[in-house]
């Protein structure tokens, strides 16, 4: 019995034909295939038990005295079929809409949120009690730096998950994807600082944090493919908004977490243990997460995929094989979401905190009201991309374009100035975000969607998000507050031009 292709299993492993060698990401390789074979053995022994054409009558026979009310099974029934009466009620389960789209907005959410609390604690916190020995410039772009890190992870996660979720299945992958998150982001709360264990804890808080992006860079293409493979025609891109929704609301989290214990605690609590409660509090949000996602089936359109015998070996190597120039296209379409993003999130809070006076617990505050803006235009972008996906985009990213030429005396006005730099970059966010991820996984076939949907978002985070906070900082530093703008405008006439190369998807079929 195969629980796994073994060719998959070595290439996650780190055989010679993978990136993936060693260090963090080969454990979480292993982490993976350890949570891919428990939680597909019982379904594996039911597949290969599936009835063939001689053993249907059987089958229609024993399911038809159970669907009668008949206690237990014929005398005569063997262990066989009595299995296959439950493979086949298993094989005809289907996951109801609330069931699918709170399923896959609750891992997001859970993945966003512990993925801001490290983006608001590198900015708060981590300077002070990881890099204590720069000056606090040089630490906060340190600490950006590890920021950063998990970007360059993220491809490596959605090849490594990518590749089982296209082989195996999206509702294992999806678990395996959230416990790599979870584990990573708790592991922060507990790490020894500076001050404990010398240049060893920031080394360790690098390595948690290639774990953080690991999950995430897996867990995102497969939670749009959760919601939008479980859509009724002409539904795609509504459907697709709910796990998108999981960024405002896990940022609305992390931000209330961080304002609350900023309140409670005195300042000097706050960074002696305060800080570790949001990281070790995410442990409850994750067990929540893995109960939701363990009760749900698999996709209707992957299930119909794999009887079509559509599968293929290495995920990866075919989208970069026949699908490079659909990648490019992509990642240009994403680019200004992520830029726009992380500069209206991180570096904002930096800018705000350090240079333009306001306090730590007013800034977040004025961030909430920005996140607010945001979660409302997700769903709204996502009703009017039913009727086109390219134009709603090409508005938002003209949008987003004209926004970085005014952005810096804006942002320069004071507490209202601020309040709109965030509600309008945050506003055009939600605009740009709500159909992305449809239009992503519409790019891309069944057999190597998970890979190509993730592979294309994650690489536009490298380019568009890893370093944004870091080198708005030093723009911003060197040149002036109004070069970020145009750093950002930059970024938004890229995307245009990926949008401009980039066909309708919304009127393609979904196979």
């Amino acid at each position: 019995m195969r629980l796994i292709d073994c060719k998959a299993a070595r290439w996650a492993m780190g055989s010679t034909a993978t990136p993936v060698a060693a260090g963090p990401m080969f454990a979480v390789a292993m982490m993976l295939v350890a949570a891919v074979t428990i939680e597909t053995s019982s379904s594996a022994r039911l597949a290969t038990m599936a009835p063939h054409d001689g053993f249907i009558s059987d089958l229609q026979l024993l399911s038809k005295q159970s669907q009668e009310g008949k206690e237990g099974f014929h005398p005569q029934a063997s262990h066989r079929e009595r299995a296959l009466v439950q493979w086949g009620d298993l094989k005809h389960r289907v996951n109801t809409p609330a069931q699918v789209l709170f399923a896959s907005l609750i891992g997001t959410t859970i993945e966003f949120f512990d993925f801001y609390i490290y983006g608001t604690a590198a900015v708060l916190v981590f300077p002070a009690l990881f890099f204590p020995t720069s000056d606090p410039a040089t630490a906060t772009l340190a600490s950006l730096a590890t920021f950063g890190i998990a970007f360059f992870a993220r491809p490596v996660g959605s090849a490594l998950f990518g590749h089982f979720g296209d082989r195996i299945g999206r509702k294992t992958t999806l678990v395996a994807a959230l416990l790599t998150m979870g584990v990573s982001t708790v592991a922060i709360g507990v790490l020894p600082t500076y001050g404990a264990i010398g240049i060893a804890a920031p080394i360790l808080l690098a390595l948690c944090r290639v774990g953080q992006g690991l999950g995430l860079g897996g867990e995102w293409g497969g939670a749009v493919l959760l919601a939008i493979e479980n859509a009724p025609p002409g539904r795609r891109a509504w459907y697709g908004m709910f796990p998108q929704l999981g960024a405002p609301l896990g940022f609305f989290l992390s931000t209330t977490v961080f304002l609350a214990l900023s309140g409670r605690l005195s300042n000097d609590q706050f960074f002696a243990f305060g800080w570790r409660i949001p990281f070790l509090a995410s442990a409850v949000l994750v067990l929540v997460g893995l109960y939701v996602r363990l009760k749900i089936t698999e996709t209707p359109v992957f299930t119909a995929a794999v009887k079509r015998r559509e599968r293929v070996k290495v995920p990866m190597f075919v989208v970069l094989r026949q699908y490079p120039g659909t990648v490019i296209k992509g990642t240009l379409v994403s680019l200004a979401t992520f830029v726009v993003f992380y500069l209206m999130t991180v570096f904002t809070l930096s800018w705000g905190t350090s240079r333009l006076g306001f306090s730590r617990e007013e800034f977040l505050r004025i961030q909430l009201v920005g996140v607010a803006t945001f979660a409302i235009l997700i769903p709204i972008s996502a009703m009017l991309a039913e009727r086109g996906r390219r134009r709603v985009l090409i508005a938002a990213t003209i949008g987003i374009g004209i926004f970085g030429l005014v952005m810096a005396p804006l942002f320069s006005m004071g507490t209202m100035g601020a309040v709109l730099t965030l509600g309008i970059g945050l506003g055009l966010m939600g605009l740009t975000y709500g159909p992305l991820g449809t239009v992503l996984s519409e790019l891309f076939p069944t057999a190597v969607r998970y890979t190509g949907s993730s592979l294309t978002f994650n690489l536009a985070g490298i380019f568009g998000a890893s370093l944004a906070p870091y080198i708005a900082t030093s723009l911003a530093n060197n040149y002036g507050l109004e070069f970020v703008g145009y750093y950002l405008t930059a970024a938004a006439l890229l995307t245009l031009i990926g949008l401009l190369m980039t066909a309708e998807t919304s009127q393609g079929p979904y196979l």
